[in-house]
């Protein structure tokens, strides 16, 4: 199987090309964790597949170190779509993108060496109705489809002030005083799995320096603490947004580096723009796990 190894400010994945490795038969739950393995395998945060679409353009697929299959991931979109164009899928540059979320829009921008250098997506409208993260508040009925802003969320002891968004993804923003004293590896995994969140969620916890800037680090749903998660950023801006804490442009300032994020009035959707890197290409020689029934 070949592949690319590529990354959005630091969030790697191993991406495949299913124009021309369509993966047939392949176990690809099994093959995401195999792949990531940064010991026995080539080592990520997962696996991305670029394949065709009947509804846009490009669809992608991902799939995290823990074999589960995210709806959307932001970085994987910005690297895919640095892929398609550097690898001469399309020649333009706005084209779009199938997710489990919904069709994106990615926008690139070439750099002198005919390479895509950055990547500007619509991500979309956030989706806020609790019904549609999907969140469910045990004990606080009566609430409907009213946005879950600052509500307290006590896990192990201790209570935060959760903002739940999603970007086609759940995401559990919390803000936080001091963001480099978040314990992330503990509560991070305590929330991904709550009570409230039935497809669990990505847990974000931010860090307001001023209007126009946020620190952020996160714990993503099925790979853990990763360097950056780009749907995260889009989901800490709204949410920064929602709480009155900064204006509609900020940066987000990641482990990995920043993007800037802007959530539009005109048209209610959230812009991400950031960077895309391929590493480098192989050829993955280990046996690909077949499903039961092609065996």
């Amino acid at each position: 199987m070949k592949f690319s190894k590529m990354h959005g400010l630091g969030n790697d994945y191993v991406y495949v090309n299913c124009f021309d490795e369509p993966l047939e038969g392949v176990d690809l739950p099994e093959l995401a964790r195999r792949v990531s393995d940064r010991h026995f395998g080539i080592g990520g945060d997962g696996l991305i597949l670029i394949m065709p679409s009947q509804r846009a353009d490009f669809r992608m697929r991902v799939f995290n170190s823990d074999g589960s299959e995210a709806k959307s991931c932001g970085n994987g979109l910005r690297c895919v779509s640095k892929y398609v164009y550097d690898h001469g899928l399309t020649k333009r540059t706005r084209f779009s993108v199938e997710t489990l979320g919904g069709v994106v829009y990615p926008e690139v921008t070439i750099g002198a060496d005919g390479k895509v250098e950055l990547v500007t997506i619509d991500m979309g409208e956030p989706k806020l109705d609790p019904a549609q993260i999907p969140l469910q508040l045990s004990g606080l009925s009566g609430r409907g489809e009213q946005p879950v802003i600052d509500q307290p969320l006590e896990v192990a002891g201790r209570t935060f002030q959760l903002t739940a968004v999603s970007m086609g993804n759940p995401h559990a923003v919390l803000v936080v005083d001091e963001v480099r004293d978040a314990d992330v590896q503990r509560y991070g995994p305590l929330i991904e799995f709550h009570e409230w969140f039935p497809e669990r969620t990505n847990v974000e916890f931010i860090q307001v320096l001023n209007r126009r800037e946020i620190l952020f680090r996160v714990w993503e749903r099925g790979s853990g603490i990763t360097l950056a998660c780009g749907t995260g950023a889009c989901a800490a801006a709204v949410a920064a947004v929602l709480n009155g804490k900064t204006d509609r442009r900020v940066t987000v300032h990641l482990a990995g580096g920043d993007l800037l994020i802007e959530w539009r009035e005109e048209d209610n959707h959230v812009y991400m723009t950031g960077p895309a890197v391929e590493v480098y290409r192989g050829q993955y020689l280990g046996e690909l796990p077949r499903l039961a029934q092609a065996q």
